[in-house]
């Protein structure tokens, strides 16, 4: 029998990278995961909402749909019996005016279908008598919904990869990997920018979980046949933060736009108020804020909550989403592909794990490591 280093090898440490090394530790399986920024969940994982969401829009039976909604309730326990610091504090989808009410209407019996509880139909009134300050012509209320405390929960994912004998190791970039007579990988990692040359490893189960290099990380494995790598695109968000006292307790969220859930509403677990993404395509990591996108936002902001203050938006950050699809494109689903797909036993390619990756990044890892169950 072939000995491997590892067990299993899997590529970024994001936070469904992250998970699905824990899914594989908690298997008794010794588990390496490579990242190549100097911190675990420098990429994806950092630059988001943290937002925990219901799992109300995604098309019935897609694995968006499956794995929120399963995501959602496994991050919450585990937050809790973590002590990670979240709050449920639910989220209205609101039809500012006639014509979008059969929008939200229509994104209700689709949360219906996809099983998220405790959903209401709201009035205007009733919303603000919620939250007071909103224009609200109707509502839905997703009680489920909430934010969270993300670089703490990968902290104790990473803990809890170590606490199996697993290890991961940051500043070491993916270099490639050769599939073994018998079976298994060869990987090289580190690589010229590490500074020593690089060093290989063997192990017998391969996770490609890379975030915006997916398809990068896929092209270079041995024998990954390139017409299975789908097509990806840079989806840049950017957020500003409001100056003077949160308005809402809730998360407010318009009807979604093409290909993305549009620029929304939250207050941080520190308090403060913060809006975005809005979605631009853009052909490098760029993750600049432009200031004079303020006045664009301050208008959208002013469809659901008029007071916003004149001058009271300032730029925060910006995140880049690994998309499967381009401007005017329909949003497709997220893609796990195995050995049935592309024809290399031990090895799942991740591709497209953009929102609510985060949400669901248990249920992914779960999913992956049944995948490779037999493998």
């Amino acid at each position: 029998m072939t000995q491997f280093d590892f067990d299993a090898v899997v590529v970024g440490a994001g936070a469904v990278g992250l998970a699905c090394g824990r899914a594989l530790s908690k298997r008794g399986l010794t588990v390496l995961v490579l990242e190549k920024e100097p911190h675990i969940g420098q990429g994806v994982s950092s630059r988001n909402s943290e937002v925990i969401h219901g799992g109300l829009y995604y098309p019935t039976g897609s694995l968006k749909a499956k794995f929120c909604v399963e995501g959602r309730r496994a991050l919450y326990k585990y937050l809790e019996s973590r002590k990670i610091d979240y709050r449920k504090c639910g989220k209205l989808v609101v039809a500012t005016h006639e014509d979008e009410v059969a929008h939200i209407e229509a994104i209700f019996e689709q949360a219906t279908t996809n099983g998220v509880e405790g959903l209401e139909h709201l009035t205007g009134e009733q919303a603000r008598a919620l939250e007071p300050g909103l224009n609200a012509h109707a509502a839905v209320l997703s009680p489920e919904s909430g934010v969270f405390a993300s670089h703490d929960y990968m902290l104790s994912l990473e803990g809890e990869i170590e606490d199996g004998g697993g290890s991961v190791v940051v500043s070491t970039p993916f270099e490639r990997a050769e599939v073994l007579p018998d079976g298994g990988f060869r990987i090289t990692a580190g690589g010229p920018d590490s500074g020593d040359g690089g060093a290989t490893l063997t192990c017998r189960l391969l996770v490609t979980a890379p975030g915006l290099s997916s398809q990068d990380v896929a092209g270079r494995i041995e024998g990954f046949p390139a017409d299975h790598i789908p097509a990806g695109h840079f989806g840049k968000g950017v957020y500003f933060r409001l100056t003077g006292k949160a308005p809402f307790e809730r998360l407010i969220y318009p009807p979604p736009i093409a290909g993305a859930l549009g620029t929304h509403y939250r207050k941080d677990l520190g308090g403060q108020a913060v809006f975005g993404p809005d979605l631009e395509f853009v052909e490098t990591e760029d993750y600049s804020v432009d200031p004079s996108k303020a006045d664009g936002f301050a208008t959208y902001i002013r469809r659901f909550w008029p007071g916003l203050p004149d001058g009271a938006l300032t730029p925060d950050y910006a995140g880049i989403r690994p998309k499967l699809h381009g401007a005017g494109e329909p949003q497709p689903d997220f893609q796990l592909r195995g050995a049935d797909d592309h024809g290399i036993d031990g090895l799942v390619a991740l591709f497209g794990i953009e929102s609510p990756g985060l949400t669901s990044s248990l249920a992914i890892g779960k999913a992956v490591a049944a995948m490779l169950e037999h493998d």
